[in-house]
């Protein structure tokens, strides 16, 4: 095969991908093309006459044309609280891909029941949250010690169209728990244990805080309360220890400097009194307003009382008047009544607390010594309810011609405030109330703008406003003992599903090259090239990937040695609107697109390597190669589609369609 024909083939297959007809040859043509006319490349669209394999090419060095911004180059970080948005679609030129609230398309759509085939997904994928949520019910490989929960009830929808609504285990199952260090459940006899059902009423635990956002920021669009106002604004006494400057937005991105917890509960022997302490508590160690990140129960209790305080009405009233009652969400409150007993998931024995089994109120001690009612803990709800909910977010503020908040609101919250705090605090993505890109529960859902809560009950949420799709997952993982062990591993395992029901498929058609998904893994694909790579050469090749930042790194390497040892290279990626160069390696969020990349290869290159490395747990969507062609001033070195398809050597990655 001649040179020609090697370009010629390549365009014709670019021109079917993500690109546009020709413009990935069109790169690599400049990228090997020479001053002298007989030799430069043609046109997009020009017939493709390039040179021959093996003929001389004398000009700008290979790469020349290849050059785009460095990772991070120009990007400053944002201070604490500073907005960092993308834009609206089109607007993005160069360095490592962004998403922000700007690029969410918000669209009105009514829950419904549907086919996993109607919005794209795949069956098989969205048919394994119901295995892979029964598989949990008993000691797993990754949680062997006890079962992850008893029960749990999963939602899973898509574009508005409810793809799997199912219920596992049982809501009542224990009456109490051994001594340690056994801590062996003992059974309810089976006549008294209690089947989960999709209408399962849970106690949601600190997904409630959502709920006292939204009430909150509700009274920020009134006008009632400002955002960057001190909170001793509305709560004189919050002004104790030295708290005059924490504002409201501190509290809703727990960067005030507040504990995390207090044991109110027990060291104070009236709610009156319980709550006047969580407002005067004094700042965590070290702390002061805005510098530091600790997620804080005290905060949120704050804000519950303050918005109680603004309005003159308690906390239960405004959530049902301004966010349930106009919702429908008829089966979502506090302190549910004696009569839906048989309806509620059974939590934790408590003794120390003198309560026994907890079952019918709310789990955390705090809350319930106060009443119930708290701004941080103490909703119930169903997965319908709270698949409402997460719809309303998704079609920007409003459901069923309830409009709750509006655009620019939900916008607001979407936006990473911490930013600044990122490099200290790598869990602190937070807008206003919402978790952002948490890949510990989120998985491959996960972006800069996916939002969600947990609840330590065993409740999660988990919303992609770029896939419009949301998972609701909730469990009764600490019935009997919350040291029974955390459900991350359940959490993950069906956002995983989930993630992956959303095919990926190769821009050449057939299979393309996708890593393993792995935790503490290292998968490696090489290339192996004919001949050692002359004085220029490009590797051509697409790529995806999505991965957990900062920790699954996938690198590119090249070889002068056979493979005994290796270098980084720099890659080149190219997309519609700019291009940018990833110096050895790319992590993070890939843009959920394919990319065209070019990578110069140094003289006397031999392979070609992609070494993919997760850390211990928590993955993106997985990273796929496709298409490689190497082809330098000696010739053809490597042709992936064409006779070197069966040259690649694997560990770790397998052909995949999606």
């Amino acid at each position: 095969m001649t040179g020609t024909e090697v370009v010629a083939m390549r365009r014709r297959r670019i021109s079917t991908g993500v690109l546009g007809a020709g413009v990935g040859t069109a790169v690599l043509l400049t990228a090997l093309a020479v001053a002298h006319p007989a030799t430069a490349g043609p046109k997009v669209g020009q017939a493709l006459t390039g040179p021959k394999v093996g003929q001389a090419l004398a000009g700008p060095k290979v790469g020349q044309a290849l050059t785009g911004p460095k990772v991070g180059q120009g990007v400053a970080d944002p201070e604490v609280g500073q907005a960092v948005t993308g834009g609206r679609g089109g607007g993005w030129q160069g360095g490592p891909p962004t998403v922000g609230p700007g690029d969410v398309r918000f669209e009105r759509r009514t829950l419904r029941a549907g086919r996993p085939q109607e919005v794209g997904l795949l069956p098989e994928y969205v048919d394994r949250l119901r295995t892979d949520a029964e598989a949990y019910l008993a000691p797993t490989p990754d949680h062997p010690t006890f079962p992850t929960y008893a029960g749990a009830v999963l939602l899973a929808a898509k574009d508005g169209v409810v793809v799997r609504h199912e219920a596992v285990g049982t809501a009542v199952r224990y009456s109490e728990v051994g001594p340690a260090p056994g801590r062996v459940g003992v059974e309810l006899p089976a006549d008294q244990q209690v089947p989960m059902a999709k209408d399962t009423i849970f106690d949601l635990a600190s997904i409630s805080k959502l709920f006292t956002t939204v009430v909150a920021l509700r009274q920020v669009e009134r006008g009632t309360i400002e955002l960057d106002a001190p909170v001793v604004r509305y709560l004189p006494e919050f002004a104790a220890g030295g708290k005059e400057a924490v504002t409201v937005r501190m509290l809703l991105t727990h960067t005030g400097g507040l504990p995390a917890f207090a044991p109110l509960w027990s060291s104070y022997p009236t709610p009156e009194e319980r709550e006047a302490a969580a407002l005067a508590s004094p700042f965590a160690a070290g702390a002061s307003p805005g510098n530091q990140y600790v997620y804080s129960d005290l905060g949120l209790i704050a804000l519950g009382v303050l918005v109680e305080r603004v309005t003159g009405r308690p906390l239960e009233q405004l959530v049902a008047a301004e966010v349930t009652g106009p919702l429908r969400m008829l089966d979502t409150g506090y302190n549910p009544a004696p009569a839906l007993r048989h309806r509620i998931a059974a939590t934790e024995y408590q003794p120390y607390a003198d309560r026994g089994m907890v079952w019918g109120e709310v789990h955390d001690e705090n809350a319930w010594a106060l009443g119930g009612v708290a701004g941080h803990a103490g909703l119930f709800s169903t997965a319908a309810d709270l698949a409402i909910f997460c719809q309303m977010l998704l079609n920007g503020g409003e459901y069923r011609g309830a409009r709750i908040l509006r655009e620019s609101t939900v916008r607001d919250m979407l936006v990473n405030y911490n930013a600044g705090l990122e490099s200290r605090y790598p869990e602190s993505d937070r807008g206003l109330g919402l978790e952002l890109n948490k890949h510990w529960y989120m998985a491959g859902l996960s972006s800069p703008v996916a939002f969600g809560h947990t609840g330590f009950t065993g409740t999660s949420i988990v919303v992609d406003p770029l896939s419009h799709t949301f998972l609701i997952l909730l469990t009764n993982r600490v019935h009997p003992d919350r040291n029974w062990g955390s459900n991350n591993v359940a959490r993950r395992a069906l956002a995983r599903d989930l993630a992956y029901a959303t095919p990926v498929r190769p821009p050449l058609g057939g299979t393309a090259w996708r890593a393993d998904d792995r935790d503490s893994g290292s998968a490696t694909l090489t290339a192996p090239l004919r001949r050692s790579a002359g004085r220029a050469a490009v590797a051509s090749f697409q790529l995806w990937y999505d991965t957990e930042p900062r920790y699954d790194l996938l690198h590119f390497q090249t070889s002068a040695d056979g493979g005994e040892t290796w270098a980084p290279v720099d890659v080149t990626l190219v997309g519609p609107t700019g291009r940018w160069t990833a110096e050895g390696s790319v992590t993070g969020y890939g843009g959920r697109r394919w990319w065209q990349a070019f990578a110069e290869l140094p003289a006397g290159t031999t392979d070609l390597r992609w070494s993919y490395t997760t850390d211990a747990s928590s993955q993106g969507r997985g990273v796929y190669v496709d298409g490689l062609l190497v082809v330098g001033t000696n010739g053809l070195l490597f042709s992936g589609e064409g006779t070197d398809a069966t040259r690649f050597t694997a560990t770790g990655w397998t052909p995949s369609s999606r």
